[in-house]
């Protein structure tokens, strides 16, 4: 039998972290985050996101699928709201939109299964 070592934790209190900015210039954007995961090997990431009241990130896709789960407020989809509780899981590949509402911030945790890379695409096509 041989010995085990414990495994060194990941633990980030996201209450005190500082929110950091993700650039995003195709739409003029930067949102705020605080970064929690982020794994080399397989691309894994897991943020914690803030879009403000108003923001909409328009038409676009990824080569990745991502999950979004609702922490506070609502996450205003192309296919409908989604409240506080709400795990939304976004396939790869597909055109989508997300953002917050008009009234109120949405703030969530976003999970993606492989690398994350986005490509907006032209609102005439939808």
């Amino acid at each position: 039998m041989t010995a085990t070592q414990p495994v060194e934790l990941t633990v980030v209190d996201t209450t005190t972290a500082a929110w950091e900015l993700f650039p995003v210039p195709a739409i003029g954007a930067e949102l705020e985050h605080v970064p929690l995961v982020s794994d080399p090997e397989t691309g894994v990431t897991v943020l914690k996101m803030v879009y403000r009241a108003g923001f909409t990130n328009p038409w676009h896709t990824h080569p990745c699928a991502h999950g979004v789960y609702v922490l506070e407020g609502t996450l205003r989809t192309h296919q409908g709201d989604h409240g506080v509780g709400s795990f939304v899981w976004f396939p790869e590949g597909g055109t989508m939109q997300h953002g917050a509402t008009d009234d109120a911030d949405v703030t969530f945790l976003f999970i993606t299964n492989k690398a994350f890379d986005i490509a907006f695409v032209d609102d005439h096509q939808h």
